[in-house]
């Protein structure tokens, strides 16, 4: 049992008791000590459970605690040195499997610490190429869905009123089928904010307290007979909505570029845009991309309605020359519930079905049969399905989608994604044995639950179709009542490696949640570096000289001064890399443009430093006075500076976009911390050159 231990374990539990022998015996230094035995208990309970970052954490702030005992110049100094020792020793563990690629393996960085620091700088798209997506965001459609969800209330209120419905459940199809006798409700395409009715019987009914109901959200309009009615979405509601789903949009978009393991992409918005930028070169990897990015995840169970011959119909009466090529009608078996006796009915049925053109992709064929199906009007409440139809290849015996097949389906989801709490990929078994196949299984909220338990308890021996962005993925019969809050979806592919990728997909897109409204690609950029393999090396080289010959300036100027200031401004770059590895940040020309401008400022700080502590020796005064004062008469300058600065890149953050907006961010981040090692860790040097070492009377700088 002993041996399983992680060793660091023992260590801190070694420590711990050291540190509280320690105080007891050191009765002046107790607190300090009885401080870091008590964090160096915690580090080894951290390291026991494998908790890599608290372990880190508690072991530097117990070794602090300790070290502010030292009797060593004076407590604060003690405080601050042990600060910088902490910031500096966290951010070498955060950069560690950065510089151990930098250094091409020359500082190897151990799998233990490789595995838990996942914190990493990368070079961004002007540095190493790849792909910049820009989707539009389809804030209409998500104006829809709002005054769609009114509608839906509105017709569940409405059945109340006139007695046709209670509860808290969705009316039933024959309680609407009803409410249509006694209101004409209507949610039409054009305008999408707008819910308008005619009222037939009893217009009385429809009272103030049906309109409060809505009024938050919707202005209304009426008739002077109180008979039509028209509500509309308010205008700070609907600004509201539009704002929300592209910020969602954005968060889910987030989610999915985590989940594929793309910690290097970028995504941003501009406007009613979302702009994804992906370094590399895998084009298999950006189709992947693609695909997963810009599905809208909108999950849907819909009734069929196999008793309604509606396709045949239109069979009947259309004109061949009107049909789009490659469509026909066949028919099929359909399983419309349960007789009297408690046997299945079945009814013979039409569907239509359109066939690729050799040529043409798969998408394009499903546009086509989607603008054919425009011009038809199907019975109320009721919409057309599109699910793909696939085919085998003789030769391979892949499978592909040869075209699509039509379903007649009620236009109201019984239950949506918003009610799946889990989607998972699994394989198909039988007996526990595995079959092959692959499906998604779902987990409902409890509510999604009890509806869906309902739903196919009432709807026994008929088909329910399981959609996905407008797209039938399954159509299975429903044997009977399914309790326990479960549900799975077959892939349609007969292949098990188109099953397993499909699975996968739908898996992913669905954990990560669905799009609050559809997105479209308006514009991709395959991207090259901006700068080759050889002008990066230049561009190193020449960066390095300059630092080189900067931190040589100031050392032969200020002697022990300038080391001081160099060892500041190499912390202060060092700090940087840290902050925006931390943030997964990707490190591009403007950021590296950022970085040299805060290294400036903090060459120019140190001048200011050096210059009024010389100026204050001259005065007479001693070595810790003309510190102690010179950094007093300094500090203002200095904040002043960098405040400025700070103003400026927080104005280009906020309103700018792509390279100013990373510029600004690196700008942010090191005019911060410049601060810090202007006002903390220089000081830290000056007082230790003064009051520890050596503890000078006149310090020699120029």
């Amino acid at each position: 049992m002993l041996a399983q231990i992680n060793p660091v374990t023992f260590v801190y539990g070694a420590f711990a008791l050291m540190f509280l022998a320690l105080g007891w015996v050191k009765r002046a230094h107790r607190v300090s000590l009885w401080l870091a035995a008590i964090l160096a208990a915690c580090g080894a309970g951290a390291a026991y459970f494998q908790a890599f970052w608290p372990m880190v954490m508690f072991g530097l702030l117990s070794l602090w605690s300790a070290f502010v005992a030292v009797e060593l110049v004076d407590v604060a100094w003690r405080i601050r040195a042990g600060l910088v020792f902490t910031l500096l020793t966290t951010g070498f563990f955060v950069l560690w499997p950065t510089l151990e690629r930098l250094s091409g393996g020359k500082l190897p960085c151990p799998d233990y610490v490789e595995q838990n620091s996942k914190f990493r700088l990368v070079a961004g798209l002007d540095l190493r190429g790849g792909m910049r997506l820009v989707y539009s965001v389809d804030v209409d459609e998500a104006v829809k869905d709002k005054r769609d969800r009114y509608y839906e209330q509105m017709r569940a209120e409405l059945a109340k009123i006139y007695g046709l419905h209670s509860g808290d459940e969705l009316p039933s199809e024959e309680s609407l089928v009803k409410l249509r006798e006694k209101v004409a409700i209507e949610a039409p395409r054009t305008p999408a904010n707008v819910v308008r009715f005619d009222v037939k019987d009893d217009p009385s009914k429809i009272d103030e307290r049906f309109v409060e109901k809505f009024r938050s959200d919707l202005t209304y309009t009426q008739s002077d007979d109180k008979r039509k009615w028209v509500f509309r979405v308010r205008e700070t509601s609907e600004t509201t909505i539009r704002e929300r789903a592209v910020a969602q949009a954005k968060e889910i978009i987030l989610r999915r570029v985590d989940d594929l393991g793309l910690r290097e992409a970028s995504v941003s918005t501009r406007n009613e845009d979302i702009i994804v930028e992906v370094p590399g070169e895998d084009e298999a990897s950006f189709a992947t991309i693609r695909d997963i990015i810009s599905q809208t995840a909108r999950l849907e169970f819909k009734l069929l309605d196999d008793e309604t011959d509606y396709i045949g119909e239109v069979a009947k009466t259309a004109a061949k020359e009107s049909l789009p090529e490659g469509l026909e009608f066949a028919r099929e078996t359909a399983p419309i519930g349960l007789d009297e006796s408690g046997d299945q009915k079945n009814k013979q049925i039409t569907y239509a079905y359109l066939k690729k053109k050799p040529d043409e992709k798969i998408k394009d064929a499903l546009t086509r049969f989607k603008e054919w199906a425009g011009t038809l009007t199907p019975p109320q409440d009721r919409e057309l399905g599109f699910e793909p139809v696939y085919e085998t290849n003789p030769d391979t015996l892949k499978q592909s989608e040869a075209g699509w097949r039509t379903y007649l389906l009620r236009s109201r989801a019984e239950i949506t994604g918003a009610q799946v709490t889990e989607a998972q990929a699994q394989p198909d078994q039988q007996g526990g044995r595995t079959m092959g196949g692959w499906h998604v299984a779902l987990t409902f909220t409890e509510s999604g639950g009890k509806a869906f338990e309902r739903i196919t308890g009432a709807n026994v021996k008929k088909r329910f179709a399981i959609m996905l962005d407008g797209r039938v993925e399954s159509t299975p019969v429903i044997l009977n009542r399914i309790a326990g809050g479960h549900a799975q979806i077959t892939m349609g592919a007969q292949d098990p490696d188109i099953q397993l990728r499909d699975a996968r997909k739908l898996e992913l897109v669905l954990r990560s949640g669905a799009l609050p409204a559809p997105i479209s690609p308006s514009n991709e950029q395959r991207i090259g570096p901006s700068l080759g393999k050889e002008a990066i090396g230049l561009a190193v080289r020449g960066s390095g000289i300059g630092v080189a010959l900067v931190l040589l300036f100031m050392l032969v100027y200020y002697k022990r001064g300038g080391l001081i200031a160099d060892a500041a401004v190499l912390i202060n770059i060092f700090l940087q890399l840290t902050v925006l590895a931390t943030f997964g940040a990707a490190m591009t020309l403007p950021g590296i443009a950022g970085i040299a401008l805060t290294v400036g400022m903090g060459v120019d700080g140190s001048v200011l430093i050096n210059e009024r502590i010389r100026e204050e020796q001259r005065a007479g005064k001693t070595a810790r006075a003309a510190i102690e004062i010179g950094f007093g008469r300094a500090l203002s300058a200095i904040v002043d500076g960098n405040l400025t600065t700070l103003i400026s890149a927080i104005v280009l953050a906020q309103y700018g976009s792509g390279p100013v907006k990373g510029f600004a961010v690196t700008l942010t981040v090191g005019v911060l911390i410049n601060l810090f090692t202007a006002v903390v860790v220089s000081r830290t040097f000056f007082e230790l050159w003064a009051r520890g070492f050596g503890r000078k009377t006149h310090l020699d700088i120029g």
